[in-house]
């Protein structure tokens, strides 16, 4: 059992990544990225040359029997590595951001997920973020919070984060990509993305990365 987890839900490029690793940071919290971690598995998949044009799910299902997936925090940042290998930079390639919710809703995927991550978060303070970190990982997490944005501004959002690693993305295209994950995520039959009766609604479209931050650390500490 983790021993207090903030829950961090809500669309694609809602913010929820960066005000988790803030947050988590300012807390001392360990910093659970759920959304890298079906980033990984999607990554595996197209490595081993899976069909993407209809997911091949048996081939799935036979991945995540033998991979390994894990989160390590080094020099005050957040490090994926796929089978020992520091993939970090690859999960956010514009090929994986297309393929991701496709193999995110793949039930057996989720379960294997749900269960890695309550591993990995075993016994520390977490600030865990998703799309159903309140509903589903963690549905006892004494903070749940759910982040929405406009999607114009979440798109001019994850074109930036996409800049500052060096990987190229046409505006159009986000925006494309986005509106594709919120309609897939939400329409999922298993684990779809959806507030939790209990979470506090944050909008993040007119206000300042700093701004979300403090507001969600002031929720934290109210309830620590």
């Amino acid at each position: 059992m983790a021993k207090f987890v903030v829950a961090i839900d809500g669309g694609a490029g809602s913010g929820k990544s960066t005000t988790a690793k803030a947050v988590a940071k300012r807390l001392n919290f360990f910093y659970l990225d759920t959304g890298a971690m079906y980033r990984a598995a999607t990554l595996k998949y197209l490595q081993c040359r899976g069909s993407t044009d209809n997911i091949d799910r048996a081939l799935v299902k036979e991945i995540i029997k033998q991979t390994r997936i894990d989160l390590r925090q080094q020099n005050s940042e957040n490090h994926v590595f796929l089978d020992n290998k520091n993939v970090t930079l690859e999960i956010r390639t514009h090929r994986v951001n297309n393929f991701v919710s496709p193999i995110s809703a793949i039930p057996e995927v989720r379960e294997w997920m749900v269960e890695k991550q309550r591993e990995v978060a075993e016994g520390k303070n977490v600030v865990c973020e998703g799309r159903d970190i309140g509903t589903v990982v963690f549905p006892d997490a004494q903070v749940k919070i759910y982040m929405q944005a406009d999607l114009k501004m979440r798109a001019q959002r994850r074109q930036k984060e996409l800049d500052a690693k060096n990987i190229k993305a046409d505006l159009d295209k986000v925006i494309e990509n986005l509106k594709f994950r919120d309609k897939y995520d939400s329409s999922r039959e298993h684990s779809p993305l959806k507030k939790a009766a209990d979470a506090i609604v944050v909008d993040t479209t007119n206000i300042t990365i700093e701004q979300e931050v403090d507001l969600v650390e002031k929720i934290v500490r109210e309830k620590l």
